[in-house]
């Protein structure tokens, strides 16, 4: 079974294979030193909820891609190029079935890579029939000395 964690992932891998083409590695696993570039690596990075009414909740999905330019000698312009073609290919996402928009895209260059973070933000609906429901419980109040119980 998928998370929506993994499938917005994968609507990300295959955006990127779209507009970039087979020319890059693309990672979702963090790699050792040594990787092959140009390439890019698919982080989630956290997830925030909020409930609304009955099982009805907003969860907000905060991914980073990084970007590792090739070895031109151009690093900063090829991060800036390729900046520019992520807020396009990134702005939609096929997720299930339904088309997911990215939104609080920034990014910005750091130690050589281009970091690039944007939000899949959707509504989700949670099965309450898979939480535990208590049996029973019982209740112990002393009133002046004398014990009473309740069921």
């Amino acid at each position: 079974m998928s998370t929506i964690i993994n499938s917005i992932t994968e609507a990300i891998r295959v955006s990127l294979v779209t507009a970039f083409g087979s020319g890059y590695k693309i990672w979702t696993e963090e790699k050792e030193q040594g990787q092959e570039v140009p390439a890019f690596f698919i982080r989630w990075q956290r997830s925030t909820g909020s409930q609304f009414q009955g099982k009805r909740y907003f969860r907000q999905n905060c991914f980073c891609i990084r970007y590792f330019p090739g070895e031109s000698g151009k690093e900063s312009e090829e991060c800036h190029t390729v900046a520019e073609r992520l807020f396009t290919c990134l702005r939609w996402l096929p997720v299930g079935a339904v088309r997911v928009m990215g939104t609080d895209m920034q990014c910005e260059v750091t130690d050589g890579a281009l970091q690039f973070f944007v939000n899949y933000d959707r509504f989700v609906y949670e099965d309450s029939s898979f939480v535990p429901r208590m049996e029973e419980i019982s209740e112990e109040v002393s009133v002046k000395g004398q014990v009473e119980h309740a069921g």
